[in-house]
């Protein structure tokens, strides 16, 4: 039972550790100590995904050890518990960056090239910018429910 806790608790330490230090550190070090934005484009998208890729992963250990413990300690899965629905919520959105709105990022920034060359009134610089926005909302939205995850785990694990 511990070792199913420990791994709920680990998985949440690396999820959120990693947006934190994505968002906190290496995004703005890069942008600061690379010589292009192009070069820190680069790698902030490499490096985001990894971190939707940690996130996936550590969103379905969770899942996997607390319906586990849930059905050991209750009886029951409860797949609808508060902490599962933030769950599921933070890994559709971790889904919907990954698969939705990165690739389209990626794709406008071949096809621009190094975007700082582009007018910020282009159709396709526009378009980035607006990807871009939902993108950090998405992360924002992945952190604050992960800290409420964090919260209601803390919660349910008391004994």
């Amino acid at each position: 039972m511990s070792f199913l806790r420990y791994l709920m608790l680990l998985s949440l330490v690396v999820w959120l550790g990693g947006l934190i230090f994505f968002s906190f550190v290496l995004a703005p070090t890069v942008f600061t100590v690379l010589p292009t934005r192009h070069l820190a484009g680069n790698v902030v998208s490499r490096s985001l995904t990894a971190l939707h890729w940690m996130g996936i992963v550590s969103g379905l250990v969770f899942l996997v050890c607390s319906m586990i413990y849930a059905r050991v300690t209750s009886g029951s899965l409860h797949p609808f518990a508060g902490r599962h629905v933030l769950l599921y919520i933070m890994l559709a959105l971790t889904l919907i960056s990954q698969f939705g709105i990165s690739p389209k990022m990626a794709t406008l920034r071949a096809s621009m090239g190094e975007i700082d060359t582009i007018a910020l009134n282009d159709p396709a610089r526009v378009q980035f910018d607006a990807l871009h926005v939902w993108s950090t909302r998405l992360e924002g939205g992945v952190f604050f429910l992960g800290l409420a995850l964090v919260y209601l785990t803390a919660q349910a694990l008391k004994t």
